[in-house]
Parts: C-alpha cells; sequence; structure tokens
C-alpha cells in the first residue's frame, strides 16, 4: 500500500483511492480463500455426498467468469461470498457449526448457478436446499415444494436467462418475473446497496433462514437510505463519512425490527456489509452508516497488516460497551469511533439534520473517550510498527479536534457524561481483590488510613447483567425530573447525593446509585474527585463500614465529619 493511501487511512478517514486500494486486498483475500477452500474439498472427494464433485462445479464458474469476467468477479466480492467461504473454511477447520457439512459446502454449487445465470452461459449441476428454498446469492431465493428432509439436493439447470430447479422455471435477472415461489433480493434505489433477508450467511456466522421484510419496512429503509445518504452528501468531511456504493448490503437485524432500538454490527469477512437495526431517522443510520463502515476499513486493513498481538484476553475499558474487552476489539472501537466523532463533528450547525444540536455534544463526548482508548492502546498493546503508525495518525487527528472550541457548558456536559460510565463501568466490571479487601478491614479496624498499592481484579465471569448508560442521555439533555439522575444532571448535586443515598439504603451496592452518589460528592468537594479513579474501593470500603456509604466516601477520602 502507497504510504500515502495508509496515511489517510490512520487519520480515520481514506479517500475513494484509498477505499479502491482496499478492495484490491479484499479481492486478492477473497480468491486466496477460496482457492483454499478448493484444495480442501479435493482433500475430501465424497464431501459433497449427493451433490456430486467439486469439479463439475468450479467449472460453471469458471466458463462463467471467461464470458463476463466483471460479472463473476462482482459475485466474488460479494458480501455473500465473503461471508460464506469464511464460514465453510471454519466448518472444515472445525471452527464452526452449521447445517450437514455438505450443504454448507455444496453452496459452492449455488454461486455457480448464479454466476451462470450472470453471464449468460447454459449449465447443469446439483445444489443444496433449505427447507425447500433455494438461494442464488446476490439474486434472489426460489422456494420449491417442501420435501420430508430439511436438507436435501435438487437439479438445476440454467439456459438462455432461464433457471429451472425441479418443476420450476423462473428468469432471476428480469426485474419484472412475478413467478411463484421466486423472491428477488431487493435493491435500495440511488445508494448502491442491496437489503438482505434471504441469504443463509447473512448473519455474523451461524447460517440463518430466511426473514422476509414486509413491503411497508423495505420502504421505511429505502427512504431512510435516501435520507442518510443526503444528509452525508452535504458536508462530505474527510473523515466520518460515507459514500453511496461504500455500503452495498444492509441485512436487516431480525430481533430489532422495530424503532427505538439500535443495534448494528458487521464481519472482516464481509466488506462493505451491515447488519442494523430499523433505525429511527435518516440521521440515526447514517452514524450507523459512518460506523460499520469504519469496521470495514479496519478489517481490510487488518487483512493486509499486522497491527497488534493479543491474547484475546478481556480485560480493557471501553467507553461505548458494558463489558471489558480485548485488543482487537479496542482497536476496532477506537478506529469506528473516530469516524463517529467526525461524523458528528461535520454535523454542527446543521440543524436542518440536527434538529436537537445534539451534534456539539456527541462530538466532544466521542473524541474524549476515543482519545482515551487510543492511549490505552499506545501504552498496553504489543503493537507492530504499522499498528504504532495508525494509533499516531489516529492520535494526531483526535487531538487537533480536542483543540477545537466548543461551547464550555457542553465540553463540561460531555465531561461529566465520559466520567459518569467510567465510573459506573468500574463499579460493575472491577472489584478489590482478596489482599486489598483484607488490608481494607485491618485499617479501618486500627483507625488508620486506607491503604494503597493494590491492583483491581475482574469481576469473574464479567459484568452480572447488561447495562444501558442512561445517564448519557440526561447529559446530553438536561431536564428537571424528581429522580436522582435528572438533580445530578440539572447542577444540584446535593439533593442528587440524597436521592442516591436513599436509593443504596434500600439496595445496597446498587453500581447506579453508588456511582451516581460519587458523582455527586465529587461535585459537592473536590476532595471526593480522587475516588473517581476507583470507585470500586468505595464499593469494597461499603463493607468494612457497616454498609455507610457517606461513611465510606468520608475515610477514603479522609473528609472531616
Amino acid at each position: 500500500m502507497p504510504g500515502p493511501l495508509f496515511d489517510e487511512l490512520a487519520t480515520g478517514g481514506g479517500s475513494g483511492r484509498a477505499v479502491a486500494f482496499l478492495l484490491k486486498g479484499e479481492r486478492a483475500r477473497r480468491l486466496l480463500l477460496l482457492r483454499e477452500l478448493l484444495d480442501r474439498l479435493d482433500e475430501l472427494p465424497d464431501i459433497l455426498g449427493p451433490l456430486g464433485e467439486v469439479g463439475q462445479m468450479w467449472e460453471v464458474w469458471e466458463t462463467a467468469a471467461r464470458r463476463a469476467p466483471d460479472a463473476v468477479d462482482g459475485l466474488i466480492m460479494s458480501p455473500q461470498c465473503g461471508s460464506w467461504v469464511a464460514h465453510t473454511l471454519r466448518r472444515l477447520h472445525g471452527a464452526a457449526s452449521g447445517p450437514p457439512l455438505w450443504v454448507d459446502a455444496g453452496h459452492l454449487g449455488s454461486f455457480a448457478a448464479a454466476a451462470s445465470l450472470l453471464a449468460g452461459t447454459n449449465a447443469g449441476l446439483s445444489v443444496p436446499i433449505r427447507a425447500g428454498a433455494l438461494t442464488l446469492p446476490t439474486l434472489g431465493l426460489l422456494q420449491l415444494p417442501r420435501s420430508e428432509d430439511e436438507f436435501s439436493p435438487v437439479r438445476v439447470t440454467v439456459r438462455a436467462g432461464l433457471l429451472t430447479a425441479g418443476p420450476v422455471t423462473v428468469r432471476p435477472l428480469d426485474a419484472d418475473s412475478g413467478a411463484p415461489g421466486w423472491h428477488p433480493l431487493r435493491a435500495l434505489r440511488h445508494s448502491g446497496a442491496t437489503l438482505d433477508d434471504l441469504d443463509p450467511y447473512r448473519d455474523l456466522d451461524e447460517p440463518v433462514p430466511p426473514a422476509r421484510l414486509p413491503a411497508d419496512d423495505v420502504v421505511y429503509w429505502e427512504k431512510t437510505l435516501g435520507e442518510a445518504h443526503a444528509l452525508l452528501a452535504r458536508t462530505p468531511g474527510p473523515i466520518g463519512t460515507v459514500r453511496p456504493g461504500d455500503i452495498t448490503r444492509i441485512v436487516p437485524w431480525p430481533s430489532a425490527q422495530r424503532p427505538g432500538i439500535r443495534l448494528s454490527a458487521s464481519t472482516g469477512d464481509a466488506f462493505g456489509s451491515m447488519m442494523s437495526s430499523l433505525p429511527d431517522s435518516g440521521l440515526d443510520l447514517a452514524e450507523t452508516l459512518v460506523h460499520e463502515f469504519q469496521h470495514s476499513k479496519l478489517g481490510a486493513l487488518l487483512h493486509l497488516f499486522p497491527l497488534l498481538a493479543d491474547d484475546r484476553a478481556e480485560r480493557f475499558y471501553a467507553p461505548w460497551r458494558a463489558d471489558p474487552r480485548h485488543l482487537p476489539g479496542l482497536l476496532h472501537g477506537a478506529y469506528a469511533f473516530t469516524g463517529v466523532a467526525g461524523f458528528w463533528r461535520a454535523r454542527i450547525g446543521d440543524r436542518a439534520a440536527d434538529p436537537e444540536n445534539a451534534a456539539p455534544f456527541h462530538f466532544a463526548l466521542r473524541r474524549l473517550q476515543t482519545r482515551l482508548v487510543v492511549r490505552t492502546l499506545v501504552t498496553r498493546a504489543d503493537l507492530t510498527p504499522v499498528g504504532r503508525r495508525l494509533l499516531a495518525g489516529l492520535a494526531a487527528t483526535l487531538d487537533r479536534w480536542l483543540r477545537e472550541p466548543l461551547d464550555p457548558e457542553v465540553a463540561a456536559r460531555a465531561r461529566a457524561a465520559a466520567v459518569s460510565h467510567r465510573v459506573e463501568w468500574r463499579l460493575r466490571n472491577l472489584r478489590c481483590g482478596p489482599a486489598e479487601h483484607a488490608a481494607l478491614a485491618r485499617a479501618r479496624q486500627d483507625g488508620g488510613a486506607p491503604p494503597s498499592g493494590f491492583a483491581p481484579e475482574l469481576v469473574p465471569g464479567g459484568s452480572t447483567a447488561h447495562w444501558e448508560d442512561a445517564r448519557a442521555a440526561r447529559y446530553l439533555a438536561p431536564r428537571p425530573g424528581p429522580d436522582a439522575d435528572a438533580f445530578l444532571t440539572t447542577g444540584d448535586p446535593a439533593r442528587a447525593r440524597d436521592l442516591y443515598g436513599a436509593r443504596l439504603r434500600e439496595a445496597p451496592g446498587d453500581p447506579h446509585a453508588l456511582s451516581g452518589l460519587l458523582l455527586a460528592q465529587a461535585e459537592l468537594d473536590h476532595r471526593v474527585r480522587r475516588l473517581l479513579a476507583r470507585p470500586e474501593r468505595v464499593a469494597a470500603a461499603l463493607d468494612v463500614v457497616g454498609g455507610d456509604p457517606d461513611e465510606a466516601v468520608r475515610w477514603l477520602a479522609a473528609l472531616s465529619r
């Protein structure tokens, strides 16, 4: 990779030329994986069972590629191919599960049939069907009469653009084809993306059945995606943007197809693809597009360069997660949220896109949190020279942004939200070890000062339950209310302290209430602020002072009564 293109990507951005280079690398990787798959299948001549021989399927691919190389190359570069070939290789290496192996491996024939249709060649071969469904990757799904078996082979022929499978004949490339049982993959207009609710390998790993969306949902997706791209085009900054065609596939998140639930994910196996819950607005979807495309870019870089060594131990703080993360996950988060920070930076002042004027707060929060994670990676990760170069680029971007002035009140709320998340995260995921706990108990009994010099340990099994950072929304838009979070975020820490204390008397050790109490106390007395660095010590001190949070804070912070 030319140095200037790498350095573009290292800032958190990347021009069309830089992304095109990543795609060249992804194409090379995809071909290598296909070659590895063919070699593995050659070693297991009976693996396709009722489908016949691998060579016949691959010959159909090759014939199609000679006739229409660009069309078949597009098929090879599709997210559908990337997810399938990676999953099948994991199956062959014993690192994944799924249907009978001949079904996963035999999907090679489904790609061959799709290639033949795209190229206009003729072919005849056997392919697997699942619950009567024949998948033609990137094209659609043909529902055949159900057999008694969940998985079975079917003979298909392709001739003059027609595909015949058993008793059914369809013309998959005909946009007006209304053949019974044929469900085309839906294209989202003006975006270069498809909405994939059909492909068995569209999930993050395990094959899944089709889950056809109602037509109204498709209309909503198309409308919202159009709004997202129009919004991004208005202020196309170098970092935090996505061009039409960067994201080529959207997979609806099956368990969260209603507004108000925001989930998204992607995999390095499928460049330019993302899973997403139904977005609330074009603004929400635009942020998600940026976030997930950042993951695609970093995934492609990781396919080209080793960036860090890691033991996969999940022990590090990520400000956007409820649980500890390993270093690769931390790197992915840092890269993704640099893009997200850039996205919100570009929205500042665009009240048409951001009528609630939330952009300054989100920018302030994400630049601060992401810089913290970059520092963790620089100081804790075993980085390669290329990894250090990448993080130096991210750090330079974030440091420049941290020097940009914002409304002091907005910046203060963002800092408070960042501290709040970190304090509650530590209370939920870290604890004092037995030696520190015992030392605290001895010091309390002897009337001495609290001991220091101990390191925390992870709560066994991680956080006991997923938690949402509810207080962050209060810092974003402070509003008066009767609860402790409302008083804390609207400038009445004394009242907040009293309410958090009452909650702790009802539910001793409640991490949200204890973190809120500490935040309120720190606003009232600056000497308490140092306790925010290790709030798990306050949780441990509660045990040795009889459960009184005020006394635990007084003792640890050396406050007079």
